[in-house]
């Protein structure tokens, strides 16, 4: 049994921003150490301000947190020198070489020498930017400044590192490298790595457990294939030709439960246009769902049948479709960013 103290936990933290913005609304999260954790949520769901708090730079409304052990607000120190951070926006300077970068990252954490010239080759042999290594930065790629960006966080081999939305601009070349160097990360070292992420295939492919971020709250955690699991059968998806009222759609609920082997059924847009049902046997059900529907005076666009996804997982707990709750988060950005709030 591991008896070992989590390296990143979490108590009901709250915060929040001028213009009565709530970020986050009481959220928990324990990450065990040597593990890969995903915090997965639309923009605006609250997971930059978690890694602020976790990071020391921000400070919660209430709630506590520890990370490598030390509390992030009694002692902030202790925990900058057992973390590694990569932010969203780089941090590299951009007319510095990626050497200058590097080396100037290890004496802030008080390396010299000879051991800061072996740190600095083996990172960026391990990168892939030893040829670029003379090169100023404002030169470099995007998925090199990625790169370097994350070397930069491992300079003084912290215990903890947090990535804060990885491969946000990437192209998708680009993604795929920055997705194997994080696993190698994980699997070669046994770091401890908090993933922040928007994409629900990079939480999947990457984190051995993940938490589900909607609003500022903890809506589910688990490991993706469990939580995927829970949800037996299969997702059937339909889209509608004319939206459905309220009245309409308790009607129409009614009516699809009632098709043998349907167990669920959820509006999963504000529009009424898109219905999510879960069957044990999709194939099996469609031909019933789709006469039921027709006999509801209802016509249907397009319908497909899937095994279930971290989006079925969201709808199941967020009471949402994943693209829906990003298109909310956008609005939601752009409306703090113009009031002064924050993600």
């Amino acid at each position: 049994m591991n008896t070992r103290a989590p390296a990143v936990e979490a108590r009901q933290l709250i915060k929040t921003y001028p213009g009565e913005v709530t970020a986050l609304s009481g959220l928990d999260i324990t990450v065990e150490p040597g593990t890969v954790f995903g915090l997965l949520g639309p923009n605006g769901a609250g997971k930059s301000t978690t890694v602020k708090i976790l990071t020391t730079l921000a400070r919660p409304d209430s709630g506590t947190a520890t990370v490598a052990g030390h509390d992030v607000l009694r002692h902030p120190d202790r925990v900058r020198r057992a973390i590694g951070v990569v932010a969203q926006s780089s941090g590299a300077d951009p007319v510095a070489t990626g050497r200058e970068n590097l080396r100037l990252q290890g004496r802030l954490h008080g390396l010299k020498g000879a051991g800061l010239s072996r740190r600095v080759a083996e990172l960026l042999d391990r990168f892939k930017l030893a040829d670029a290594a003379g090169r100023q930065v404002k030169g470099y790629s995007g998925g090199m400044r990625r790169r370097l960006d994350v070397a930069l966080g491992l300079v003084h081999r912290p215990e903890v590192l947090f990535l804060d939305e990885p491969t946000t601009g990437l192209d998708p070349e680009a993604r795929t490298a920055m997705w194997d160097e994080i696993a190698r990360l994980a699997g070669d070292e046994g770091l401890t790595i908090l993933l922040t992420t928007h994409y629900l295939e990079e939480a999947d492919r990457l984190a051995e457990r993940i938490a589900i971020v909607d609003r500022g709250r903890l809506v589910v955690e688990g490991t993706p294939d469990g939580l995927k699991g829970e949800l037996r059968g299969d997702a059937i998806h339909l889209e509608l030709r004319e939206a459905v009222g309220q009245a309409g759609r308790t009607l129409l609920k009614g009516s699809l439960r009632g098709v043998p082997g349907v167990y669920e059924v959820l509006f999963d847009d504000a529009q009424g246009r898109r219905v999510s049902v879960r069957a044990d046997d999709g194939a099996a059900a469609m031909p019933a769902l789709l006469g039921a529907l027709e006999r509801a005076g209802v016509g249907v666009a397009a319908a497909t049948v899937a095994r279930p996804s971290l989006d079925d997982v969201y709808l199941r707990y967020a009471g949402r479709r994943y693209s829906e709750a990003e298109a909310e988060g956008a609005d939601g950005l752009a409306l703090a960013g113009a009031t002064g709030g924050a993600r």
